[in-house]
């Protein structure tokens, strides 16, 4: 089952994506444990995709990892807490995104383009999984807490980003940085919600014309 969503590709509340997949430098011990870890969330996503996310018990997921349901509670507090994984791995993306803008290599338009196409990667793999995906967001306060938390680190990387781009004058610099990182992140949910809804073409194309108009707007004027 976890097979067919194999992915294509500093405070205590910002969290890295943990382990996935497990460091080239890790010893085996730290190996299993991370792969034991990537299993439990991909049979999670791929149950939650199937039933939406109410409908799915640890015990489900468990049975698909085929492992015992205390080594679930190993690596996750609830099955809330396999959503937080997947936000720790949009995160990631969104700080790697950052470190290529700081050095300096790249437009940042093209950084922030390559940005949006990554995060749609994972909630993209199917109409059914992405609809799972917000269900599971809303469905209790824990979830919701995670959420916010992720978005609001997300965020202020994003603003980072962003003020790079108005030193380069790249982006317009008289627009306030934090109301573009919020923007940004409207405009991709807003992209994501719709595409659930009707799984018209890939989430990849909407996403990128959606990115296109946002550009638009704050790009620097000549």
């Amino acid at each position: 089952m976890a097979d067919s969503l194999k992915t294509n590709g500093a405070n205590q509340d910002r969290p890295r994506a943990k382990a996935l997949p497990p460091p080239n430098n890790a010893g085996r011990r730290e190996r299993r444990a991370a792969e034991t870890r990537l299993r439990l969330f991909r049979c999670a996503l791929q149950l939650f995709s199937e039933r939406g996310f109410p409908n799915v018990t640890v015990e489900d997921i468990t049975e698909a990892a085929d492992v015992g349901k205390g080594t679930f509670f190993n690596y996750f507090e609830s099955k809330d807490h396999v959503l937080g994984v997947l936000a720790e791995i949009q995160l990631g993306k969104v700080q790697e995104a950052v470190e290529e803008v700081e050095s300096g290599k790249r437009p940042v338009e093209s950084v922030l383009r390559q940005l949006f196409l990554r995060l749609a990667e994972e909630p993209g793999r199917s109409p059914e999984l992405a609809r799972a995906l917000v269900s599971g967001f809303v469905s209790s306060k824990r979830s919701t807490e995670i959420m916010a938390v992720n978005m609001a680190n997300g965020r202020e990387l994003i603003s980072r980003a962003i003020e790079i781009g108005q030193k380069r004058r790249e982006i317009n610099p008289g627009l306030r940085k934090d109301r573009i990182a919020l923007q940004a992140q409207q405009t991709f949910l807003g992209a994501l919600l719709l595409w659930s809804l009707t799984g018209e073409h890939k989430l990849q194309n909407i996403v990128e014309s959606s990115f296109q108009l946002l550009w638009k707007a704050i790009a620097a004027r000549d």
